[in-house]
């Protein structure tokens, strides 16, 4: 049996300080954002919360779905590496960038850079485009995505490239064949109408065309700050997409509070099964209770 657990939208909260040469509009309305409304709400002492109890569950890999920080400021790049590198070895965490790690291209450059142990596959790829990683875990298959792109102020759009899709295929293909149970990692959530125009994928029917042709076992987002399960069309069978709540939303209010998806896999090539268990925060923000035994079952 093969144990994932699933956090997204970590949103690490450092006290931000922007260098003259790092402001922008779209920082500056991002720093107000972050201060007026989402420092409220997201808690450090919350993700620790939920890592720990992870730690306790003995799960075998971690899928982070993008959103480590929140203005991709230099700072914040380097308090991410830093975090990164005490919570485990990259050979048991696997990471996919999001629209906050973003807001710029030159700072994307860099975080990817600092965060490279994490966000690289099995096979080293020193040519662009990095995106889509393939890293194999036993006979679990996971391919990392990347729907982060650099988005106007008041924007938060995602975007899955044609450049990802030959490779994507491959890696789809390749892994059916060796029979591998294929776990594909991204941000945003390749549904439609699940997110406002300003914050939805572009390239959903791109992507959704390559679930029909080649197919997958299970697909891992965050990006809505929520809990939900739905459903693409594979070749035979539909395929589940999971998002997860914010990591840090230490307390609920629109939006629930933070939690973790435990994913249990156990079988082999046309016999697998899957149990996804839903760990979330207690009113105080730090205390964990089971939340669902099986959320395939609840819907």
């Amino acid at each position: 049996m093969f144990i994932l657990a699933h956090i997204s939208d970590i949103h690490l909260n450092v006290s931000p300080s922007l260098s003259f040469s790092e402001l922008s509009v779209k920082r500056i309305t991002g720093l107000l954002n972050l201060k007026l409304n989402r420092k409220r709400y997201l808690s450090n002492k919350s993700v620790a919360a939920l890592l720990n109890d992870i730690k306790l569950k003995e799960a075998h890999h971690l899928a982070i779905t993008g959103d480590l920080v929140n203005l991709t400021s230099k700072k914040e790049i380097i308090y991410a590496q830093h975090w990164l590198e005490n919570i485990g070895s990259p050979h048991n965490i696997s990471v996919v960038p999001g629209n906050h790690d973003i807001y710029t291209r030159k700072a994307f450059a860099k975080a990817m850079k600092a965060w490279n142990p994490y966000i690289i596959g099995d096979i080293s790829q020193k040519e662009d485009p990095l995106f889509p990683y393939l890293r194999v875990r036993g006979n679990i298959a996971l391919i990392g995505c990347s729907t982060a792109i650099k988005t106007p102020p008041f924007s938060a759009n995602g975007y899955f490239s044609q450049t990802q899709t030959k490779k994507q295929l491959n890696y789809l293909r390749a892994t059916h064949e060796a029979g591998f149970f294929r776990i594909i990692m991204m941000h945003h959530p390749p549904i439609f109408n699940e997110t406002p125009i300003h914050k939805r994928m572009f390239g959903i029917h791109r992507f959704v065309d390559i679930i029909l042709k080649e197919g997958t076992e299970l697909i891992l987002h965050g990006h809505t700050h929520i809990n939900s399960i739905n459903w693409l069309q594979g070749p035979k069978t539909p395929i589940p997409v999971v998002g997860i709540a914010s990591a840090s939303q230490r307390i609920k209010n629109k939006k629930p509070q933070g939690g973790y998806n435990l994913f249990y896999i156990e079988g082999n090539r046309g016999n697998w099964k899957i149990r996804g268990e839903r760990h979330s925060l207690q009113s105080d923000g730090v205390s964990i209770y089971k939340e669902c035994a099986d959320i395939f079952l609840k819907t």
